[in-house]
């Protein structure tokens, strides 16, 4: 195998928008990846300091493993006009040890190169995962965790219709959990069937 054999890249979706194309990672992404983790812009609410190209590589490896073992994960953004680079988004199962537990629950992030920043496109890229999650996992819950300072993160999520669930904590701080109820299917507690 070399490492521009994208295995399994047939098996994620992708999802059009109107101005936007989710799609799976590949190899020849890496540079646009790691560009976009490492500017102190973009990771400021997001661990604090920008990311080494080897912490990209493993957040990249991690992704592709999410399709591979459990059937949904992060996708790379693209603009539809114009093939360029906007960022990631998806859905995960960390493992994050938190409380109020989320295991089981598929959580939402999203990220984009600061270029992009203003246009909508958290926006639309948020709506359009929640919908193809909905689907997936008929209806339930999805969660997000926003840094208290990310005021444009939040307000995306607001807009998504994500609710902040008051009192949550990870690795023993307090943090922002937001919390979304599917409209597809059961309405209650549908779990992705892990954790």
């Amino acid at each position: 195998m070399r490492l521009d054999d994208n295995i399994g890249m047939s098996e994620i979706p992708v999802i059009e928008t109107e101005r936007l194309r989710l799609r799976g990672h590949r190899v020849e992404d890496f540079r646009n990846c790691a560009a976009m983790w490492g500017d102190p812009v973009v990771t400021r609410y997001i661990g604090g300091r920008p990311f080494t190209a080897e912490e990209v590589w493993a957040r990249l490896l991690r992704y592709v493993g999410h399709w591979t073992l459990l059937g949904f994960g992060f996708w790379l953004i693209e603009e539809r006009a114009t093939g360029s680079f906007v960022g990631e988004a998806g859905l995960a199962e960390f493992q994050r040890e938190m409380e109020p537990s989320i295991a089981g629950v598929p959580e939402m992030g999203w990220v984009l190169s600061p270029r992009f920043h203003g246009k909508g496109y958290g926006t639309e890229v948020v709506r359009a995962i929640c919908r193809w999650g909905e689907e997936r996992f008929g209806g339930g819950r999805m969660v997000c965790i926003i840094d208290g300072e990310n005021a444009a993160s939040m307000r995306v999520a607001e807009k998504c219709g994500f609710r902040e669930l008051p009192g949550a904590t990870y690795r023993g701080q307090e943090v922002k959990l937001f919390e979304r109820v599917g409209e597809i299917g059961d309405a209650g507690r549908a779990t992705m069937g892990v954790g």
